[in-house]
């Protein structure tokens, strides 16, 4: 399949299968059936903050709907930047922001550009690590390459497994912190020995902000120049179907990084991004998302003290994010049919560990980005149907 053929690029041709992202498939069938608890997809049950509402609809009511800067708009780019700056105290200049609708095309742009910059194909992905990387890396035509996870040590990255993956093909390594699936984030000294590498480095820090001990906000752009970070508005304001994101990119994917998002998606929503610059200078939304951090929180202690009063076992104990990994090797090794028996018969739907990779087989994950009453009656139905077995 022919993806687009550009001035100075080369011509891409996937070949190889993409897999269906499970949770959504759960998902979808879980739409179908009756009285669900859905603990399967990671969509902040929040609204979206009322002055980020109110923007957007006076952008509309103002008539400012028109096509921005394919880069996005100068006031949104500058905020960005200094929302950076300020939060985790680096040093980027607004003409290294690319605003996208969303973090997913973000990822398409930046795995793209390092792949043909670099005219390698590798990028090294985590195991287990998000479910729509290897598509996204198969899709360009690129080589997955997975390094292990530690699954006896709360799902830590090994530098020294990592190393052994480096070829002279390695293009970049993809990183993510706070993790989906796992919740584990990249603390100071793992950051700088991803640095010490010396590959760009793909940084997703679209939970960044989602922190619950120690450091909120880090990133590694304050241990090397060459990397791509992606982020965006989705998770931390609430802003899902906003469909807004963006990219800090260096200097020399930048021209590239601008060519395809002229030619792919013109530019990003105006409307949103009238709505981002409200969620990053509004005094009320950065008390409205303090509270919604505190109360993932008190979420995440309820749930991990309810899968502990129903037996079940806490594959890892997350610090971001607002997903728990449970352990059912003792019931199945089959995690995706084991999804699709508790959406069944116990009515919960889940997202097989499966979905992330093979170090997650035999393992499910639960998000608590929905009300305590669902998580306690959700882990509930889980602990009772596993007790039937």
């Amino acid at each position: 399949m022919v993806i687009f053929n550009m001035k100075g690029m080369n011509i891409l041709e996937s070949k190889k299968e993409i897999k269906s992202f499970k949770a959504m498939d759960i998902l979808e069938k879980a739409i179908e059936m009756e009285d669900i608890i859905h603990l399967e997809l990671g969509e902040p049950d929040f609204d979206t903050p009322k002055p980020i509402k109110d923007e957007g609809i006076r952008a509309i009511n103002e008539e400012k709907i028109i096509y921005t800067h394919s880069m996005g708009m100068k006031e949104l780019r500058t905020e960005i930047a200094k929302y950076y700056n300020e939060k985790y105290g680096t040093n980027i200049c607004y003409e290294n922001i690319v605003v996208t609708a969303g973090t997913s095309p973000a990822l398409l742009l930046a795995i793209y550009v390092v792949l043909e910059y670099s005219h390698k194909k590798e990028i090294l992905t985590s195991n287990p690590g998000y479910a729509c990387y290897p598509n996204f890396i198969n899709f360009l035509s690129g080589k997955m390459k997975n390094y292990d996870l530690d699954i006896n040590n709360n799902f830590k990255m090994d530098i020294n497994k990592i190393k052994e993956k480096i070829t002279e093909n390695t293009a970049a390594i993809l990183i993510n912190s706070p993790s989906n699936p796992t919740g584990d984030v990249i603390k100071e000294k793992e950051y700088q020995e991803i640095a010490d590498l010396g590959l760009c480095v793909i940084s997703d820090e679209i939970y960044q902000g989602l922190v619950y001990n120690g450091k909120q906000y880090d990133s590694i752009l304050n241990y090397t120049d060459n990397a791509i970070v992606l982020n965006g508005f989705s998770k931390l304001f609430s802003m899902t179907g906003w469909r807004l994101g963006y990219l800090i990119v260096p200097d020399k994917f930048l021209s590239l990084t601008q060519k395809l998002e002229q030619n792919l998606f013109i530019s990003a929503n105006t409307i949103s991004q009238y709505a981002a610059i409200k969620a990053l200078t509004s005094l009320e939304v950065e008390k409205e998302v303090e509270n919604m951090i505190k109360e993932y929180n008190n979420r995440r202690i309820i749930t991990i003290n309810e899968l502990k009063k129903h037996n079940l076992k806490i594959a890892a104990n997350p610090e971001g994010a607002y997903y728990m990994i449970i352990d059912v090797r003792e019931y199945t090794d089959n995690s995706l049919k084991f999804a699709y028996e508790i959406l069944e018969k116990a009515k919960v739907a889940v997202t097989p560990g499966i979905d992330f990779g093979s170090n997650l087989e035999g393992f499910i994950r639960i998000s608590y980005a929905t009300s305590t009453e669902n998580i306690i009656e959700g882990i509930r139905r889980i602990g009772d149907y596993i007790k039937g077995l």
